[in-house]
Formats: structure tokens, C-alpha cells, sequence
């Protein structure tokens, strides 16, 4: 039992335990949504059993053959909806956790940026940029190179 105290909450002390549930430090849903998953599928297993038991009866109460055409497509419809419950129960499930172990890892990168902001050593100033003079004048280049700088460089009017 300690050790799954420990697995959640890092800390087997009451104080550490009850201050990470106050302050929302330590989420206790993934540990949790695993017990919801079994109770859920334990749920979905006791309908297949149902599913089963419905099909039985639906056979024995009908004396001619006409009972087991009857009975089977509603196994086969029965069960094939418990098994879309189950994987749909199975997705939803992992959703959650998949949910909070995105939570654990932002976590994990904040703290980590916090640990790498304080031991980074300061970077240099940047090199100021050099300015221009507007006064300059400015290098158009090659009127008829088109490659050059098509937006700065005026063409020569077409002749006809």
C-alpha cells in the first residue's frame, strides 16, 4: 500500500499528501480512472452474461425451431453491441489518461524551464545594428538585370 502511495502522491507523509490534494499539485484521476475502467468492463461482461441469458430464454420459451432462429441473431446483435461497449468504454478511459499524463508532462517541462532558467548563464548584449543615412544614395543596381530586384529597380518603357 505504501508503495502505491508513493507512486502517487511521491510522498508517503500525511502532510506532503494532504497539502499536493489542497493545492491540486498531485492528480489523483489517473490512478483512479484505472479502478473506473475495471468496474466499468466488470459492468459490460455482466451485460454480455445478460446478453447470453436473454438468448437462452428466448430459445426455451418457444417449443418449435422458430425459438433458436430467434435466439441467434439476437446473440450475435447482443454481443456485438457489448463489444462496441467495451471498446468504447476502452477509448474513453484512455482518453482520460492520455488527458492527464499530458497534464504530468507539462509539469514535468515547466519545472525543468524553471531548473534551466536559473542555472543558464546570461547571454551576451547583441552588437547594435549599424544605421543608415537617408542622406546616402541608394545603389539601384543594374537597370537591366530583371533577377536583381524586380520591385526596386526601375525598367525601361517598351518601344513600339
Amino acid at each position: 500500500m505504501k508503495r502505491l502511495i508513493k507512486q502517487v502522491f511521491g510522498s508517503t507523509s500525511p502532510g506532503d499528501i494532504f497539502f499536493d490534494l489542497i493545492t491540486f499539485d498531485r492528480l489523483i484521476t489517473r490512478p483512479v480512472i484505472h479502478l473506473i475502467y475495471w468496474a466499468g468492463l466488470s459492468l459490460l461482461l455482466l451485460s454480455a452474461f445478460g446478453v447470453l441469458g436473454a438468448t437462452v430464454g428466448i430459445a426455451m420459451r418457444e417449443e418449435a425451431p422458430w425459438g433458436w432462429f430467434l435466439a441467434v441473431p439476437f446473440l450475435i446483435g447482443g454481443l456485438l453491441f457489448v463489444f462496441a461497449g467495451i471498446l468504447l468504454w476502452r477509448s474513453f478511459c484512455e482518453f482520460y489518461v492520455a488527458i492527464f499524463r499530458i497534464a504530468d508532462d507539462l509539469r514535468f517541462l515547466r519545472k525543468e524551464a524553471e531548473t534551466a532558467s536559473r542555472q543558464a548563464p546570461v547571454a551576451p548584449a547583441p552588437e547594435p545594428r549599424p544605421t543608415l543615412d537617408p542622406q546616402a544614395p541608394i545603389d539601384m543596381g543594374d537597370p537591366k538585370d530583371v533577377m536583381d530586384s524586380p520591385f526596386t529597380n526601375v525598367r525601361p518603357a517598351k518601344e513600339n
